[in-house]
Order: structure tokens, then C-alpha cells, then sequence
């Protein structure tokens, strides 16, 4: 079903309030996305990250009335609200999580939909749209994220079972494998720099913003190209799906050479996303679990990375 037309709800993850007249100018010095382009027609992906420019967290961003919501991987958002406290105290912003307060479907020829309840949403990349308490995000493979507040959950998804057959999680995660869009969880915290998962050619990263915490390594990577390690898809015969952080080999090392960083079911074979090292790519033998572990094949991505492109935003 991942490639018809689908719905599912997407409880897999929570929501982050940032709310108050600074929580913008406090969110910039913390985020690498630029909250200047957001607009309510505009969202974003973006991540925090240490001083050391490892990923706390990823997620996609949306101005709200008030301030902004960060949908992230649920298991990160009660250590997420925690730590940006500890910050916020000197500014008028209040953080709360909302994953309560609201419900997320994710779309897949859903746009006929949409339209019926007022949301008409852009094609382009992360265009956002409004109608009344909903909103509408696009993604950029095409499929959309309908939120709404938690009391019309039970209305909406009567709606949408009317209108589109309703789909398990796996389906919405296996597209979003195949989008090439990585994403942080509680196993893969700190374990990547933001241009490991390519963050940076999904409109994640503003090397013009300014400073904001680990913004020095992230842009050293990227003017300095050094970075030996990132983002590939892979397929995996079998339906036994890893684990996220489960560690990947070749006989090019010892040692591992990558992490799965998402993972799900394709018929009867399992597609994932990877950080790996470039040396063990290149040299093609890729094996799960252990040097002997089960034979990965690499897929392509259906984006290019384009450095010159990435630091223009």
C-alpha cells in the first residue's frame, strides 16, 4: 500500500511547544533551520544539537499562533522540554509539550481530501496551509501531515477512513525511507552530525543564520568537506526488520562501519536508511549485525547533494 493512496496516524511521535514573544529569537540560537523562512505557508525539517554538533534531535517545525511546534520522535520530547528549559529561563518563552493536544494523520493521494476541508497545500517542498484549527504540511515526495486539535481526532479519522483506506505505520515509514529522509530517535541520539543524514539537502541547515549551539562543526563539514560519513539507502532480503542503531560491517574494517538510522518491511524484504562510511560503500560488500552478518544492497536516493546549493540557504 505504500505506493497507493493512503492514511495513518502518526502517533509515533510527540509534539514540542515553544510559545511566548522571544520563542523565536530562542529557538534561532538553538536550531539549525532558519526561523526566518517559516511563515503560515512555510515549515521546516531542522534538528538540535550539542555543542559538539551531534543531533539531540531532529523534527519538522511549524509557526503556530504564539510561537512554534516541533513534531519529533515521541520518546525525545519529555528529555528535549527538559534540557531547552534549562535555557529558556532568561526569556519570555514557554515550553510545553502538546503531543496531548493534538492528533497527526500523514496523507498519501490525499490532496482531493485536503481540499474538501478548506487546506489547500502547495506542491513545493514543506508548504504549509490553514484552515480554521487544522493544518496541512507537504512533504517532499509528495505526501502530506494533516494535525489537528486532539477533540477532533475521532470526527477527522471517520472522514478519512470515508475517503482513503487506512494503512499500518510501516507503510508511512517505508516512504519515508524511500524519500531518504533519516530522522533521530532515542537509540540514534548524539550518534550524528546533522549532514550524516543529509540534513542539509533536505532544507535542515542555514549556513546563513548565524550562531546557534554546534553551528561550528556543522559548518566546518560543510565548507571543509571532510565529512567521511553519511545517508544511504539499502535493501535487505528477508522480513526480519532492525533495530535503529544496530551496527553495520565490511571487510574494508575491523569495526563497524555504520548505523541503521530507520528501517521498514517491503514485501518480502526490508528497506532501511544507514549512515556508513564512504570507503565501505564504495568497496560494496555491507553486512548487518556482523561481518558475517546478512548481504545489504545499496538503493538510490532520489535527491542529489549539491554543496554549492546547500550553503545558499
Amino acid at each position: 500500500m505504500a505506493d497507493s493512496a493512503y492514511f495513518t496516524l502518526l502517533d509515533h511521535e510527540g509534539l514540542l511547544a515553544v510559545r511566548g514573544a522571544d520563542a523565536g529569537k530562542f529557538l534561532q540560537g538553538q536550531l539549525t533551520c532558519n526561523l526566518d523562512y517559516l511563515s503560515a505557508t512555510q515549515s521546516s525539517l531542522g534538528a538540535r544539537c550539542t555543542p559538539k554538533g551531534r543531533m539531540l534531535s531532529s523534527f519538522r517545525i511549524v509557526p503556530v499562533d504564539g510561537g512554534y511546534l516541533l513534531a519529533m520522535a515521541r520518546e525525545l520530547v519529555a528529555a528535549q522540554l527538559a534540557d531547552l528549559q534549562k535555557y529558556a529561563v532568561f526569556s519570555k518563552s514557554k515550553l510545553s509539550d502538546e503531543s496531548p493536544a493534538w492528533v497527526r494523520f500523514g496523507l498519501a493521494g490525499g490532496d482531493a481530501l485536503l481540499a474538501e476541508l478548506g487546506l489547500e497545500l502547495g506542491a513545493e517542498r514543506d508548504a504549509m496551509a490553514s484552515a480554521g484549527e487544522l493544518l496541512a504540511v507537504r512533504l517532499g515526495d509528495g505526501r502530506a501531515e494533516l494535525w489537528a486539535p486532539a477533540a477532533a481526532a475521532e470526527g477527522l479519522h471517520s472522514r478519512l477512513a470515508a475517503a482513503l483506506p487506512q494503512a499500518p505505520l510501516n507503510d508511512w515509514l517505508l516512504a519515508q525511507v524511500r524519500a531518504g529522509v533519516g530522522q533521530v530517535f532515542g537509540a540514534s541520539r548524539e550518534l550524528f552530525i546533522p549532514q550524516m543524514l543529509n540534513l542539509q539537502a533536505l532544507g535542515g541547515v542555514s549556513f546563513k543564520k548565524g550562531c546557534y549551539t554546534g553551528q561550528e562543526i556543522v559548518a566546518r563539514m560543510q565548507y571543509l568537506g571532510k565529512l567521511k560519513r553519511r545517508l544511504y539507502r539499502l535493501r535487505l532480503s528477508g522480513t526480519d526488520t532492525p533495530a535503529i542503531g544496530v551496527e553495520l560491517f565490511s571487510p574494508v574494517h575491523g569495526s563497524s562501519v555504520g548505523e541503521v538510522v530507520l528501517a521498514a518491511q517491503a514485501d518480502d524484504a526490508v528497506e532501511l536508511l544507514a549512515v556508513l562510511q564512504e570507503d565501505a560503500v564504495n568497496d560494496g560488500r555491507l553486512h548487518l549485525g556482523s561481518g558475517e552478518g546478512p548481504t545489504l544492497t545499496l538503493l538510490d536516493l532520489p535527491y542529489q547533494l549539491d554543496a554549492d546549493q546547500e550553503i545558499q540557504r
